[in-house]
Parts: C-alpha cells; structure tokens; sequence
C-alpha cells in the first residue's frame, strides 16, 4: 500500500501513434481528478514513447482506470509505479552547478548570488527535475540568439515550447519585459518553471502550462512574435507546420536540441513549411537555428 502523501507516477510505454490515441482518453478520464498527464518520448529511432499519470494516495484506483482505458482502447500495457522520493531536488542540483553566462545573461543558483555582476541579466535557478539550467550547449546557445533577436525585432510576446526549467520564458521576460507562454509536456517540469518563474521576479509575465504541442487551449491566441522551442530534433520537424501557424508574420522562431548532424534535416523541414533561415549558432556540438517567417 502506498504511504499516505506520496506522490505514485503510474507510467508505461507505447509508440507514438498509440499514445496519440491513449493521451486523449486519459485526459477525459482524469479531467475532473486533475491528475498530471505527460507523454515522453524515450526512444526516437525506436518509436518509443512513455505515458505518465502522476498520482497522489489513491495509486490502486487510478491504476485500475488506466488499465480499463488501455482495455477499452485494445491496447493493453504493463502498467509500472515510482513512488517519486522525497528529495530535496533543489539542494542536490546546485551542489554541481556552475555559474555560466551567456548573451548577457548570468544564470545562477543561491549559492551564486554575490557573483552577479553590474549588468548582469541575473536568472536564479534553484531546482534540477527539469531539463536547462544554462549549462547545455543548447540552452546556452538559445540564451544568446534569443538576446540578438530581441535586441533586433522587439517582439511584443513569445512561446517557449519545452520549457524545463524555464530558463528561456526567465530571460525573455526579463530581457524584453513581455508576456511569455511557456508551456511543457511534462507537469513535474512545469511546477519547476511555475517556481523559478516566481523566484525571478516575472510570474506577472510568465505563464507556465502543461501542454502536449499544439492542441492545449492555451494556444487558442493571436500568432508569437517570437517562439522559441528546445527540445529535440524530430519533434522540431514534425512540429515545422505548426510552428508557421503559430508564429506572426515577419516573426522569429529559435530552434534547438539539434545536433550539427542534424541541422541539414531540421532546415530542410522549416524551409518546407515556409520558414527562411537567418543564421546558425554552433556550441559543443549543437546548433541552434534563428529562423523567420
């Protein structure tokens, strides 16, 4: 029996096309639980993906009804529990964290504070669940293209597609003081970006939403100035056609968790979709793209 006040993630695996078909059944499912839904993708050469429903005291339950999803859906799966520990992630993830600066930003943990420096674009980061803490050469490369477009464009809002640990939605607002949609498919990385939002200062201009691309309601707005998304190279292609729509005329798009291999395959899918490239960006073995519409 799971202990009272635990949180349970109850997850299992399945290709894309079949979480496609699992994800929505789960949501109308769990709708009135408000229960935390997230897809991930495990695998990309193996098409394989995983499905989490996280879980708080009623594990058996839940479990059950995910089964009877699965079974109604013909598509029966193991279903496997982790019971998340109760870790102080935020002490753990700074022991290693290193101070790094990038486009003028000065990305930092507590420990860090008295070495920000006049000028500074400072961006606190106090926990290490989710993904981007300015250290990856993705993250770093984002921070610096995003200074340059902004510098250049103004934009009036933007989109942080795969947010983490919202470093990127962070140095927006505080770079361009706009409204930033920064949106996850994970919910634990967003509660970590909903939180350092707040310990920067900007949750008047960030709003942090658990979002599988493009059909969550948050979306149901005016085109993004500007978009930036850093996850991987095959959602980046697959996603092309929707990013256009999604992204204002004459607007910028910065793309990145692309490997230098992969940058030919990633422009070829943007041009298709009508984006023309502006520059590349390499770092440690990364590229980060700037692309318009």
């Amino acid at each position: 029996m799971d202990k009272v006040g635990e949180q349970v993630r109850l997850h299992f695996t399945a290709s894309k096309a079949e979480a496609d078909r699992i994800f929505p059944a789960l949501e109308a499912v769990f709708e009135e639980d408000g229960l935390p839904l997230a897809v991930l993708e495990l695998d990309e050469e193996r098409d394989i993906h995983e499905v989490s429903v996280y879980a708080m005291d009623d594990a058996e339950d839940v479990e059950n009804r995910i089964r009877d999803v699965l079974a109604g859906l013909s598509l029966p799966r193991a279903v496997e529990r982790e019971i998340l520990p109760d870790i102080d992630w935020v002490s753990l993830s700074l022991e290693g964290l290193k101070p790094v600066r990038a486009g003028g930003f000065f990305v930092h943990g507590a420990h860090d504070r008295d070495k920000v420096e006049p000028g500074d674009i400072a961006i606190e980061i106090e926990a290490g669940l989710a993904f981007g803490t300015g250290h990856h050469g993705t993250t770093a490369g984002c921070l610096e293209m995003i200074a340059e477009v902004v510098e250049q464009e103004k934009p009036a809002d933007a989109l942080d597609l795969g947010t983490g640990s919202a470093v990127l939605a962070i140095a927006l607002a505080k770079l361009a003081r706009i409204p930033v949609l920064a949106t996850d498919i994970d919910p634990v990385a967003t509660e970590v970006a909903a939180a350092n939002v707040r310990l920067n200062g900007v949750a008047d201009l960030v709003e942090c939403v658990t979002a599988t691309g493009f059909e969550h309601p948050a979306f149901d707005r005016e085109p993004f100035g500007l978009v930036v998304a850093n996850i991987l190279a095959g959602p980046l292609i697959e996603l092309a056609p929707q990013m256009l729509r999604h992204q204002k005329p004459g607007g910028s798009t910065v793309l990145s968790g692309i490997l230098d291999r992969q940058e030919e395959a990633v422009r070829a899918a943007y041009a298709a979709a009508g984006f023309r490239h502006v520059a590349t960006l390499h770092r440690d073995g990364w590229v980060t793209l700037h692309l318009k519409r």
